[in-house]
């Protein structure tokens, strides 16, 4: 059997691969490796739950609330809230753990579950290993008084959209923004942030109904978002995914606007105001070499991570730093958040227009992002990635032909059952040369038996 964790917590189809028994097992272990973690006499262990619109978070969520109260953990349950937002509240409430049921960004029949430590910080690999060791092993079952209480935190998407309100420098008046909510978790949120900041704010992907969760609407889908922005004459669309945890963003113009390019804007506006700590952003190895040359250019330095917004908390907790994400636009401001915030990273975002005076176009081009062309194949097995004798080879030798003017990257996704094949190139008709030649040999020497 494989780890039962991703890159990103666990996921699958609900109620087939991710059942109402597993998430409930899950919690329990949950419960003893973190609730013991914090554990002192006296102390009754504290967990938040929240989760997307998803339909099958609700049956999803009834089941991590039972495991963990069964477990003798007091449960705060503060509904449907970011992703980001239920990270926020496990930090100021200062509670065990918390738990957030949600698929991110993958289509509607898809759920996850993704554990917090205390302090609102994502799980390191040998925590969740812990937490998948203890699963259905004997334990002593609370009675009585013992067993964990279930209640409703007061106003819990007020508090939080007050704190994120509270963390723009600038105000965003004169800025009109078309925001895509996915019809997810930010459909109250992210309108309702913006507003307050003084942005003129258009919804669109508001309207979620327990099904339509990332269906032709949020950062997979930037067209809707492209459309109203021209419609409304907007000066920025803003795209956050179901859980909204990263933003991607389009121009006045619709062009869009990749992590990668919100990174480097951030990057320098941070700089500017002497909050960009160690001179320094973390990006992940998918970041765009425009990216990296535009902050060598600058003078930025730039850490290299793994794929995943988990490893690039890692690294900027251990380097002290403030800034940092991926290009599908998972941004971390640790000033300010403990992960990924796709409605804080807006909110910095239209500030740094509103204070420059600058449209969105402008401040992206800071950076000349090299074309790139990235499939996903399907259907192969993607475990195989990295022993694959002809694969590494062929990889090389299409990295050598490229030279300095390209790259080339392999990777098993961490939360799909694909490979990824990402290529840069001088111009587009060649990266995408490389990576179909690239992809049909991992369709063939990767196919399932």
């Amino acid at each position: 059997m494989g780890r039962l964790f991703g890159t990103d917590g666990v996921r699958g189809v609900a109620n087939r691969d991710l059942t109402a028994e597993l998430a409930l097992d899950l919690s329990v272990a949950a419960a003893h490796v973190l609730g013991d973690a914090g554990a002192f006499e006296g102390h009754r262990p504290a967990a938040v739950v929240g989760r997307d619109p998803r339909a099958s978070g609700e049956f999803l969520s009834a089941a991590v609330i039972a495991g963990l109260a069964s477990a003798g953990v007091d449960v705060i349950d503060v509904s449907v809230l970011p992703t980001p937002g239920v990270a926020y509240l496990t930090e100021v409430l200062n509670v065990d753990l918390g738990v957030m049921i949600s698929a991110s960004h993958n289509p509607m029949p898809d759920n996850g579950i993704k554990f917090f430590a205390r302090g609102g910080h994502k799980l390191a690999d040998e925590v969740e290993d812990a937490i998948e060791a203890r699963m259905r092993e004997p334990w002593d079952r609370p009675t009585g008084a013992a067993v964990g209480r279930v209640r409703r935190e007061s106003a819990p998407r007020e508090r939080y959209v007050r704190h994120l309100v509270e963390s723009v420098p600038n105000r965003l008046d004169g800025v009109k923004v078309v925001v895509d909510c996915a019809h997810g978790a930010a459909h109250l949120v992210a309108p309702e942030a913006l507003a307050a900041s003084g942005a003129e704010v258009v919804a669109i992907g508001a309207e979620p109904d327990g099904l339509n969760i990332n269906d032709g609407y949020g950062s997979n889908s930037l067209e809707q978002l492209q459309a109203a922005v021209r419609e409304h004459g907007a000066d920025v669309g803003i795209a956050l995914d179901g859980d909204a945890d990263r933003c991607l963003a389009v121009d006045a113009s619709g062009t869009p606007v990749d992590g990668d390019q919100i990174l480097a804007i951030l990057a320098l506006s941070m700089r500017e105001a002497g909050t960009l700590r160690e001179g320094t952003v973390v990006a992940t190895v998918m970041a765009n070499l425009g990216f990296k040359l535009a902050m060598q250019r600058e003078g930025v330095a730039v850490v290299e991570t793994g794929v995943g917004d988990r490893y690039v908390l890692e690294a900027m907790n251990a380097g002290g730093f403030s800034l940092g994400g991926e290009q599908s636009g998972h941004v971390v401001m640790l000033d300010h958040a403990t992960t990924g915030d796709g409605v804080l990273t807006a909110l910095h975002l239209l500030a740094r227009m509103a204070a420059v005076g600058k449209p969105l176009a402008e401040l992206a081009a800071a950076m000349d992002r090299l074309p790139q062309v990235l499939l996903n194949v399907r259907g192969v097995d993607k475990t195989r990635v990295d022993s694959c004798a002809p694969l590494t080879a062929a990889v090389r030798g299409e990295q050598e032909a490229l030279g300095e003017t390209g790259r080339v990257l392999l990777r098993p996704s961490g939360t799909e059952p694909l490979v990824r094949v990402m290529v840069e190139a001088p111009t587009e008709d060649v990266a995408k040369t490389v990576a179909d030649r690239l992809a049909a040999l991992v369709r063939t020497e990767l196919a399932l038996s």
